[in-house]
């Protein structure tokens, strides 16, 4: 984000990045299946022949309490919707809108939903009836709130058992609640701040968020829309949380439309026509072989589109449910991650259950509310890569001048590296870091064993001596500012200055030399 700016730091006058829309939901672990929803049966004396007759009484009451707790806290009682096609989030911005509603509950809509639940079958084995799943339509009701910190935001309870339900907050929601609290001067539409007097503190605020403990918060919403819920369940069971979608939005805010739309058009054609298969699939950390191709056995299937978006364009990739894109609204730009399966991302941390003496492992990010912080790194660094990468657009400052500096000796801890020599004895090296398939997951020595081992770097050297040579020269790199090493790992990632250098010098060896020499005069 920081190279993007400076690309553009004449037009952009602030930047803040931070969670939009995030969506979790909650289930009840022992009623998830079908062995654990009779046992609860047996322990309320409730047959299984008459569990449908005791779930719609007790279905019945919950809408009848939460329609008299509708009347009194916002003067209506459930509105009921014929079909889930009607956006409910428009309906109570125009009731907001309407009623001039400034916090608190603004309505309550219900709707014939699709919903798991269970039924009672006759079993032939045992003789009687047994519960079973099953997808069927039942009523699900849409509370609408303007909440006093978290802004407009949404629950959805499903009124059939097992009560499955959904929070949607929205991080921008809670930004304006938490800059109008702090006084900070801003102007917003919708969830895009077009003006924010103090993007540091706005920043800070937005950091704050990763803080919260969630299931404590999202534990306090069960008992508004859910008054009943000890009652007709047994008072010990509570909900688990899942942190089911995430955006993750990174917004540079430009002085005014006209200067955004200025950069728009080659923007859009810099990032479609370098989102290449392989890029995509790298934005989104997903694996690749040395010849930069999915493996044989993967299964990710990658989509590109671009379409008109509200007032601008929106460039979207995808990759596995989750994507990343780039759009513009009035005088703000976005770059938004979107994780839906975030199985598909590795982060280091513990099993579940797992000792904090005991060392962290590479494994799948999980969905709970545990790894939202994980998921908030995921998050940010997608974004990184793809910003990055549209920071290459354009770039007008000499290379002479990155040359210059590589071609010093640098000195670090006291002690003193060589010069690169990035056209001769280092071309091979730095063509090699400089390849897609190292851009998002970083090299190894055992990568680049692999990528110079018929190459002219390794003439002469057995098995062993490449490997230490190539650990000195990835020493040399990170003096340069080539590379960097990840934190708890024997891996590298190139740098803004590495980009740029490999960029550079791709470039300078696949020009010829007419071009070379228009170039020069």
């Amino acid at each position: 984000m920081k190279k993007l700016i400076e690309r553009f730091s004449d037009l952009v006058k602030g930047s803040i990045s931070g969670f939009d829309r995030i969506v979790f939901k909650g289930y009840i672990l022992p009623l998830m299946a079908a062995k654990g929803a009779m046992s609860f049966c047996l322990t309320k004396g409730i047959l299984n022949k008459d569990y449908k007759k005791w779930m719609l009484e007790q279905t019945s009451r919950l809408v009848q309490t939460v329609d008299q707790y509708a009347k009194e806290a916002c003067g209506k009682g459930i509105v009921h919707i014929p079909t889930w096609r009607i956006r409910k989030e428009q309906l109570a911005h125009e009731r907001q809108q309407a009623e001039q509603i400034e916090n608190g509950l603004i309505g309550v809509w219900s709707c014939l939903e699709s919903g798991a639940s269970y039924r009672a079958c006759y079993c032939e084995k045992t003789g009687h009836a047994r519960l079973q799943n099953y997808q069927t339509r039942c009523k699900h009701l849409y509370f609408y709130f303007d909440h006093n910190d978290f802004g407009f935001m949404n629950i959805r309870l499903q009124t059939w058992f097992p009560y499955h339900i959904q929070i949607c907050l929205n991080g921008r929601q809670w930004l304006r609640r938490s800059l109008a609290q702090e006084g900070v001067d801003f102007l917003a539409k919708g969830n895009k701040f077009l003006r924010i007097s103090d993007c540091q503190k706005a920043q800070r605020l937005l950091d704050k968020q990763l803080d919260v403990r969630f299931a404590k918060a999202l534990d306090g919403f069960v008992p508004i829309v859910f008054p009943m819920m000890s009652e007709t369940l047994s008072p010990g069971l509570s909900y688990y949380w899942t942190m089911w979608q995430s955006e993750w939005a990174s917004d540079l805010i430009f002085d005014s439309p006209r200067d955004l739309d200025s950069i728009m058009d080659s923007l859009l054609r810099h990032a479609h026509m370098t989102g290449t298969s392989a890029r995509v699939l790298r934005y989104l950390d997903r694996p690749l072989t040395i010849a930069d191709k999915p493996f044989a056995r993967s299964k990710d299937e990658v989509s590109t589109r671009l379409t008109d978006f509200n007032d601008g364009i929106r460039l979207r990739h995808w990759v596995d449910n989750n994507s990343v894109k780039v759009y513009n609204e009035q005088n703000v730009l976005r770059v938004e991650t979107t994780i839906n399966n975030p199985g598909k991302f590795r982060v280091f941390r513990r099993k579940q259950g797992q000792s904090s003496d005991e060392p962290k492992s590479r494994l799948p990010l999980r969905k709970g509310v545990m790894d939202i912080g994980l998921r908030a790194i995921i998050s940010r660094e997608v974004n990184e890569r793809f910003m990055n990468d549209l920071s290459m657009l354009r770039d007008e400052s000499p290379a002479r001048k990155l040359i210059d500096e590589i071609t010093c000796r640098p000195t670090q801890n006291g002690r003193q590296f060589r010069a690169l020599d990035p056209t001769g004895k280092d071309r091979e090296l730095l063509q090699s870091i400089g390849s897609p398939e190292f851009r998002i997951s970083g090299l190894t020595n055992k990568m680049l064993h692999q990528k110079l081992s018929d190459a002219r770097f390794a003439s002469g050297r057995t098995g062993k001596q490449l490997s230490a040579k190539i650990s000195r020269s990835l020493q040399l790199l990170r003096a340069h500012g080539i590379i960097r090493k990840l934190p708890k790992q024997n891996r590298y990632q190139l740098t803004i200055k590495g980009m740029k250098l490999t960029n550079i010098l791709n470039a300078f060896l696949a020009a010829s030399t007419e071009k070379l020499m228009e170039i020069a005069a």
